[in-house]
């Protein structure tokens, strides 16, 4: 661990030529000496590397700026890893191995011989924050050292989300722990991604010539294609009528993607502000790489000292009043952090818990790879008919309705299921009582503070709308979302405020929205463009539609997935069912013969479906 002696730690909390903050000095007060040189070695670090970044910092509260140094230097000291340019890829990427591994080491201890990881750790456990969600990123960092090349946009925004994203929500949940946070409303998530692109693509454009330097050509085929002949001029340093044509098209791309309004409209201003400034810094990035032509394959274009002074001197004077106007929590006492297990190395290299077993000793059936279905979906009827059953409210069905989620996750995960898709409340439900919405909502928000899931290997998504549901909700939907992003296991997605029809309309406004923007040729629209706007493109289609409580009928779910999807009915209610009955229904899928308009093949004999049942599944008693 450092011990050279520093200067008085409270210096590392304000921007220079400014008092140091009380605020943060209290913050940092039970800090050892090494800890603030720490933190130091961060923020000059983030100055010498980014100085956007830095200057962004520093129109953030104060009392975050340590954190966010922290963050910075981490991605900085992973791509001097990645990147080194003496080194070869399989060394490089085994660096940054180790270097994470050595974070999940550091955050069990709660401490670090490195003092980046130290600022890192310390961080965490102030804040409360889960660095789980790093992992994919880390783990693409890793993979970077090898090379990088991108078939298409797609692939090219895909790498764009995995690297940057993770990292720029932790500092969304540094606001939120601050009291003061960066909600994006769901209706505005497109225009969000959209801003992390052109800021990716803002920061290739002005890092050409080190990437070219070093062989690398961080943009699409499909970008490329369209101008014959750039990509061998860049790739030999050389300025052409097709380079230019390439970086002017790409800079207005960019500047299109970064120029984003309505993406702050109510968030909170202190917020606002510093993504304004940061769209603004960008505009002005862009215009630098615009000017300077030739000498853009040299050198990285910077914007003058004056412009960039017109975007944040005004920007600097508006966040300190609206700083000064919000009540900001300043961290208690540093702790171990919440999720320091997850990152260390363990037995199954993910420290995430198992399911834990059924009562009664039940085992999933084994199923042969072919006839496992990769998506279930369930719609979960009968939960108020279960309480009248049992001469109680309708509450209490939906209430005992979730210890079956639980029990189906838990039978997901033990058969290798890799998605889930659960429907909980309809766009329809809205015309139930009130007392009823009001309790399933109530039930819903108390599921997600009690995070009965938090162990286990399952990533959370959330399909649905934030229209009428409460703040809390969605908030706590989202940051269940951000925080198990990086699981590998079970995709559990839980539909809430959801119907598919809405899903389709707000999906084909999108993609006009896309072909309005030049994004897309209306006139070579296809499938594949349609799915690439649904609110989770990745979400493969419905294998298996099961609905419980003696109803047959899709009630508006999932109807672009479940086109072709086997459907399966039980009469039983919901809040009776258990893994026990997920695996029947899976068992019951993997007998039938799905033919997708195809000839029928050979009909299995009953010797081989019986083979498919071993062991065979427990009695229900």
């Amino acid at each position: 661990m450092p011990t050279t002696p520093q200067p008085d730690p409270a210096a590392l909390d304000t921007a220079p030529h400014t008092r140091p903050d009380r605020a943060t000095t209290r913050a940092l007060r039970d800090a050892d000496p090494a800890l603030r040189a720490a933190y130091r070695l961060c923020r000059r670090i983030t100055r010498r590397h980014d100085p956007a970044i830095y200057a962004l910092v520093q129109l953030m509260p104060s009392v975050l700026r340590p954190a966010c140094w922290a963050l910075w230097a981490a991605v900085t000291a992973l791509d001097d890893l990645a990147d080194a340019a003496d080194v070869a890829p399989a060394e490089r990427a085994a660096r940054v191995e180790t270097w994470t591994r050595a974070l999940g080491h550091d955050l069990a201890a709660g401490t670090s011989t490195d003092p980046v990881r130290y600022a890192l750790v310390d961080m965490a456990g102030r804040w409360r924050l889960d660095l789980t969600s790093l992992q994919g990123a880390m783990a693409q960092t890793r993979d970077d050292a090898h090379g990088l090349r991108f078939a298409d946009w797609a692939a090219w925004r895909a790498w764009c989300n995995k690297e940057v994203v993770p990292w720029v929500e932790q500092v969304r949940h540094l606001f939120e722990q601050a009291g003061a946070p960066m909600t994006l409303r769901l209706d505005r998530q497109a225009d969000y991604e959209r801003f992390v692109d052109g800021a990716q693509l803002t920061d290739v454009l002005t890092d050409l010539s080190t990437d070219l330097a070093q062989g690398l050509l961080l943009l699409p085929q499909e970008a490329l294609e369209s101008f014959p002949g750039a990509e061998t001029d860049l790739l030999q340093g050389r300025w052409s009528p097709p380079v230019a044509a390439l970086i002017t098209e790409l800079t207005a791309l960019a500047r299109r993607r970064v120029t984003r309004p309505a993406m702050t409209r109510g968030m909170h201003p202190g917020a606002a502000i510093v993504l304004d400034a940061a769209a603004g810094l960008m505009r002005a990035q862009l215009d630098a790489i615009e000017a300077a032509g030739p000498t853009l394959l040299q050198r990285a274009p910077r914007p003058s000292l004056l412009t960039r002074l017109r975007v944040l001197a005004p920007a600097r004077l508006r966040s300190s009043l609206a700083w000064s106007l919000t009540p900001l929590t300043v961290p208690g006492p540093r702790r171990p952090a919440a999720t320091a297990n997850l990152l260390s190395p363990v037995v199954d290299d993910t420290g995430l818990r198992p399911p834990p077993p059924h009562l009664s000793g039940a085992r999933p059936p084994q199923i042969d790879a072919d006839r496992m279905p990769a998506h279930v979906a369930v719609i979960m009827d009968g939960n108020g008919r279960w309480a009248e059953q049992h001469n109680l409210q309708r509450s209490e069905g939906h209430r005992a309705g979730t210890a079956a989620v639980r029990e189906i996750v838990y039978g997901a995960l033990e058969i290798g299921l890799r998605h889930l898709t659960l429907y909980a409340f309809s766009t329809e439900n809205w015309k139930r009582d009130a007392e009823e919405i009001t309790a399933i909502l109530a039930i819903l928000q108390s599921e997600l503070d009690e995070a009965p899931l938090r162990d286990l290997n399952v990533r959370q998504r959330w399909a649905g709308w934030p229209d009428k549901l409460p703040e809390d909700l969605v908030d706590s939907l989202r940051r269940e979302e951000h925080r198990t992003r990086a699981r590998t296991g079970l995709t559990l997605t839980v539909c809430i405020n959801y119907g598919g029809r809405d899903e389709i309309t707000r999906t084909a406004a999108a993609l006009a929205q896309a072909a309005r923007d030049g994004d897309v040729d209306p006139h070579l629209v296809g499938e594949d463009d349609f799915i690439r706007h649904l609110p989770h493109p990745d979400m493969p289609d419905v294998d298996l539609l099961w609905r419980t409580g003696n109803e047959q009928r899709t009630s508006n779910f999932l109807p672009w997935h479940a086109t072709y999807a086997e459907l399966y009915f039980t009469p039983g209610y919901w809040p009776d069912m258990d893994r026990r009955d997920l695996w029947k229904a899976i068992t019951e899928y993997s007998r039938r013969q799905r033919r997708h308009g195809a000839v029928p093949g050979p009909v299995a004999s009953r010797e081989t479906t019986a083979c498919l049942l071993t062991p065979e599944l427990p009695a229900r008693h």
